[in-house]
């Protein structure tokens, strides 16, 4: 069977949180890209939120960008206290999407907007809530 073959019997997974994280489970970034207007949404949606289009398709991103903003939890829920404080922060991607995560190995006082920032990937699935494969941001 070639390569082609197994390409045609694999069905694309649909633009899905759900989607989404198996995808990060394998460590690779994924977002959505318009066919039309080619922006790019991660996480993805179903539909374009520029332009309103439902002609999708999957890419993987780089993972590098700079970070946008961000904040330092003190007081986080029940199910978040046990690594408390942490930062979370927003990244804008090379792609120019944006995302949301976990800034993880950083010294918060060595956060600085602007700053650039790499995606990784946590090694095992956490057994509480939320149970998904995570990722998280660090220092490039």
């Amino acid at each position: 069977m070639s390569i082609v073959e197994v390409t045609r019997m694999t069905p694309t997974p649909p633009p899905t949180i759900e989607s989404f994280y198996r995808f990060c489970a394998e460590k690779k970034l994924m977002g959505v890209r318009c066919n039309r207007c080619t922006k790019v949404t991660v996480p993805p949606r179903s539909v374009c939120s520029h332009c309103g289009a439902s002609d999708l398709s999957w890419t993987e991103l780089q993972g590098k960008g700079r970070l946008v903003t961000y904040t330092v939890i003190h007081l986080p829920p029940a199910q978040f206290q046990a690594i408390a404080p942490y930062a979370i922060g927003i990244v804008e991607f090379d792609e120019g999407a944006r995302l949301p995560g976990m800034i993880k190995d950083t010294p918060f006082e060595n956060l600085k907007i602007g700053m650039e920032l790499q995606t990784d990937f946590e090694t095992t699935t956490p057994q509480e809530w939320p149970r998904w494969p995570r990722y998280f941001f660090k220092q490039s």
